[in-house]
């Protein structure tokens, strides 16, 4: 199906830029000649149907990822900000035998026990002009249901967890999103977001595809090489987290009229300040929409629209996508009253990888997502985020449980118990603050706890603070109060 819609966008504009980073640039018939060549490297070096990609936001990730469509494999996105470790569990939990990479990432893929192919050793120039003479091979024929991608996410007992995303999750999350916003393939989209985020792989991936609009890829994300894009006149829809958002509207000597070509900017990944609203309008003249979504729902639920912006809201649901607000018995709550928010349809995935109790946790038989996450709906289907029902961080757009980090200090020989909360911050959305006791006369600094997270955790995952208590503020069984640690 994804395939398809790839194909289908290069029949219509074979002549027409596709995608574009610092280092290459590709029509798209260049990028179906490119994807045919990782196609067939994928066929044959593995027979495993899953396969591995570590590859920052570029022209050759687009590629490289419809080509491990095209061979009818599943795509397993990499997050290069882990650590070894926990990109080795990743790794062993997807059963991976193949991962395909740069070369920039060569020092931390040679401590993942599993073998990689690099694109530059691939010979891809010589490749692709034989590959030029082949005749295009037919796309797979996959059932809706069948697994795309695999997308892990930080697992509230400490280990991440696949999200199996099918065929069908992407493409009508894909269709409802481009149907509610209302973009066309004459836009010209601005990538920043890896593609191991589920934003990055939905929004700017394959939704630039499926509708045959231009991508421009930034590898790294830069306040200056993004606004500096933002000015070129090119870039219509731009699409980032709060954060990121914040730090281009900080930059000194911003041309508000420089920007007046950007037609969409939209904020997703984590929650939005007023206060970064509210100076991205000032500085650069752009109001930016607000989106909701989650791994599990593709990601896409809901998103302001430009012509209905009700601010304060994540907008209405896009096409195909149900919303009910349920009380803690499941019973579905009348509009304007606040409770967990379900969602149902075909975004939602088809379940945990190989964790079949997990997924009956959140959906039940009906079909019914449960997010975790407290919120309300209008009278005119407008919904409103009012907290989160999880226990769970989200820093600069990237999901963080606290039982994973208190779990790594309590393997300290110094730390009795450790707990971990979430602390509001104007240029992350949240950091993560730990709280931690000592184990009889032991004596440790917070610099030394927080070095010994580095060495377990991904850097985003350290904790900014540890505090260390002469004991935790309890309730009456004993267990510790998070809510009265600040």
């Amino acid at each position: 199906m994804l395939v398809e819609a790839y194909l289908e966008s290069i029949r219509k504009y074979p002549q027409k830029l596709a995608v574009r980073d610092p280092t290459r640039e590709m029509t798209f018939s260049q990028l179906a000649t490119f994807a045919q060549v990782i196609r067939r490297e994928v066929l044959k070096a593995t027979q495993c149907e899953r396969v591995g990609l570590m590859l920052p936001a570029s022209a050759a990730c687009q590629g490289t990822i419809l080509g491990i469509l095209w061979a009818g494999k599943t795509i397993v996105p990499l997050n290069f900000l882990l650590q070894p470790g926990e990109l080795t569990y990743v790794a062993a939990d997807a059963g991976l035998d193949l991962v395909i990479s740069i070369e920039y990432f060569k020092d931390l893929m040679s401590e993942i026990p599993v073998r990689t192919c690099y694109l530059e050793q691939m010979g891809l120039k010589r490749r692709y002009l034989w590959e030029k003479l082949r005749r295009t091979p037919e796309p797979p024929t996959p059932a809706q249901d069948d697994v795309a991608a695999i997308v892990y996410t930080s697992g509230s007992t400490g280990k991440p967890k696949g999200v199996c995303l099918t065929h069908s999750n992407f493409t009508t999350n894909c269709r409802g999103a481009i149907e509610h916003l209302q973009i066309g393939p004459d836009n010209h989209l601005l990538g920043v977001l890896p593609s191991f985020h589920v934003f990055g792989l939905t929004m700017l991936i394959f939704v630039p595809a499926v509708l045959g609009a231009t991508a421009t890829y930034i590898p790294r994300f830069s306040p200056q090489a993004t606004y500096k894009a933002l000015a070129s006149g090119e870039i219509t829809v731009f699409m980032g987290i709060p954060s990121m958002h914040n730090a281009i509207a900080r930059l000194k000597n911003i041309d508000a009229d420089k920007l007046t070509n950007v037609k969409l900017a939209l904020s997703g990944g984590e929650p939005m300040p007023i206060t970064v609203y509210d100076l991205v309008k000032e500085r650069t003249g752009l109001e930016l929409m607000q989106g909701y979504g989650l791994t599990e729902t593709s990601p896409v639920i809901s998103c302001s629209q430009p012509w209905a912006h009700r601010l304060g809201t994540v907008g209405k649901p896009i096409p195909g996508v149900e919303v009910q607000i349920r009380d803690e018995a499941g019973h579905a709550l009348d509009m304007g009253q606040e409770g967990e928010i379900c969602v149902r349809g075909p975004l939602v995935m088809k379940g945990y990888y190989n964790r079949p109790e997990e997924t009956a946790a959140v959906i039940d038989r009906e079909g019914w997502f449960r997010t975790g996450d407290i919120g309300k709906l209008d009278t005119d289907n407008y919904l409103t985020i009012t907290g989160r029902a999880k226990d769970l961080i989200i820093v600069g757009g990237e999901n963080v449980y606290p039982r994973e980090i208190e779990s790594v200090l309590e393997q300290h020989s110094a730390v009795s118990e450790a707990a971990v909360i979430g602390r509001p911050d104007a240029s992350r959305g949240e950091v993560v603050i730990g709280f931690v006791t000592l184990d009889g006369d032991a004596d440790i600094t917070d610099n030394e706890l927080r070095n010994f997270c580095r060495e377990h955790l991904a850097g985003y995952k350290v904790p900014r603070e540890i505090s260390i208590l002469p004991d935790f503020p309890r309730g009456p069984t004993g267990k510790i109060l998070k809510r009265e640690l600040n």
